[in-house]
């Protein structure tokens, strides 16, 4: 169990808290299960940040600087696949094409105005969000977001016929799903109730925007997976405020 945590906790984030050479599918797979738990580590860091440095420093300042530390602690993984999915799906051509596009590793128009557009409406709503519901908000983010990704990964058929993606679709199973809906739960009901709105919220967009992506690719890759992440943290923001 601790092997499986320290694998989706390497992959989704830099932290390194073991040296591992060997990866196989099966493990990538089963480490699907505890990606809200990897999202709680990252909302933890994020509630950290903001307590040391929001009393010194203007919410426009601390808005950015909170953007910036998620994307070193992520390495910036989901807004690549955010870039690269808005890239193909709006590239206007056929399946095939789109797949290839999604490969490539060079950013297009789409996937750079997409970026800018997230980053521009998350900073938005960190900015304009009250001091006591920001600290929440910093932390359920995370974990739900990354419930959402598992949501993509096991209801949705993976496009590809191979990838990295692959493995977590093929290995995660519904086993993973309901692992991790358990442990969102319970993260959810600390954070109250606001946080169980956002949860809603997520899940409604994760199954539409799944049930979108399908229609055009066929299935979900896992740029798919990064996009979900970036847009459902976008969702739950969007939820705080108006709540």
């Amino acid at each position: 169990m601790l092997q499986d945590f320290l694998t989706g906790l390497q992959f989704l984030t830099r932290l390194k808290f073991s040296h591992q050479t060997t990866w196989s599918p099966e493990i990538f797979g089963r480490s699907v299960r505890y990606f809200p738990l990897i999202g709680a580590i990252i909302g933890l860091s994020l509630v950290a940040v903001n307590i040391i440095l929001g009393k010194h420093l203007p919410p426009n300042v601390l808005a950015v600087i909170l953007i910036a530390v998620e994307i070193i602690i992520t390495g910036g993984l989901h807004g690549d696949g955010l870039m690269d999915t808005a890239d193909g799906i709006f590239s206007g051509r056929n399946r095939e094409r789109m797949l290839e596009i999604m490969k490539d590793s060079r950013v297009g128009a789409n996937g750079v105005m997409a970026f800018c557009l997230v980053v521009l409406l998350k900073w938005s709503l960190l900015m304009d969000m009250t001091p006591t519901h920001l600290i929440t908000a910093l932390f359920i983010m995370p974990v739900v977001s990354r419930f959402s990704m598992v949501v993509g990964i096991t209801c949705f058929p993976y496009a590809r016929p191979d990838g990295m993606g692959k493995a977590f679709a093929q290995y995660a199973g519904k086993k993973a799903l309901l692992v991790a809906a358990v442990i969102t739960g319970i993260l959810v009901f600390l954070a109250g109730k606001f946080a169980f709105a956002g949860l809603a919220a997520a899940l409604v967009f994760t199954l539409l925007f799944g049930k979108y992506v399908t229609g055009i690719l066929g299935g979900l890759t896992g740029d798919a997976y990064g996009a979900i992440t970036e847009l459902s943290e976008l969702v739950i923001l969007f939820v705080f405020l108006i709540l």
